[in-house]
């Protein structure tokens, strides 16, 4: 993969891509937390919206969405030529990808972190910054829990519709931007079925297969 190996606690990617319900965003913050680093899902199109001039809300309405179903362009009047991304006119949804590609490409560079979603892995799959990519999912049962669990839908039906429906837009989002697969386990390099193990349980694996591979090791120990 073109990795470069750290001599020490150095600057390295954790990007977690993840079936809807599946608890990627809670693994992600574990990791975050036991190396010690930062943690990027949604406050990675924050970034990406200060680092355009733009509304935050303007991100965040085409999140992991492929163009065909967000539109061709964005447009607004403000000015932004300076910006290679830009076209003067209007900011294509291609761009909005640019944009994110760009915030995530510009962390690897500078701190070690944790991405969620958005094809952190195939955007830096050829930066030569350390990197792990992961794939959290699980059966649909124990996602619709987890849906319930934290509230997002009150009823069964409605917490299945949602997994469905945002694992088409995030698989249809990942596949047109990338040449891989969205949950193909040969596009990652460890995918975790999150009903078998405890997140704890998941995260030592994960921890130790980065202290076996690049020498690295967590700040905090499991508790």
């Amino acid at each position: 993969m073109g990795n470069k190996q750290p001599d020490s606690q150095s600057n390295f990617i954790i990007t977690i891509g993840r079936q809807f319900g599946s608890g990627g965003r809670e693994l992600g913050k574990m990791i975050a937390e036991r190396f010690g680093i930062e943690y990027y899902d949604k406050r990675l199109l924050l970034e990406a919206a200060q680092h355009a001039g733009l509304s935050p809300e303007l991100f965040e309405r085409n999140d992991e969405r492929m163009p065909s179903l967000m539109g061709s362009s964005l447009t607004f009047s403000m000015g932004y030529g300076q910006l290679p991304w830009y076209n003067g006119t209007a900011m294509t949804t291609d761009s909005i990808y640019n944009s994110l590609a760009n915030v995530m490409t510009h962390l690897a560079d500078t701190r070690p972190c944790v991405i969620v979603g958005r094809s952190a892995d195939y955007v830096l799959r050829n930066h030569p910054v350390a990197k792990v990519s992961l794939f959290v999912h699980a059966p649909m049962e124990d996602r619709v829990k987890r849906i319930m669990g934290r509230a997002d839908k009150n009823h069964e039906k409605e917490a299945r519709t949602l997994a469905c429906k945002t694992d088409k837009l995030r698989a249809a989002y990942y596949n047109f931007y990338t040449d891989k697969k969205w949950g193909d386990a040969a596009s990652y390099d460890l995918t975790f079925d999150s009903s078998i193990l405890r997140m704890e349980d998941i995260c030592d694996l994960i921890a130790l297969y980065i202290r076996r591979r690049f020498g690295i090791e967590p700040v905090r120990a499991n508790r």
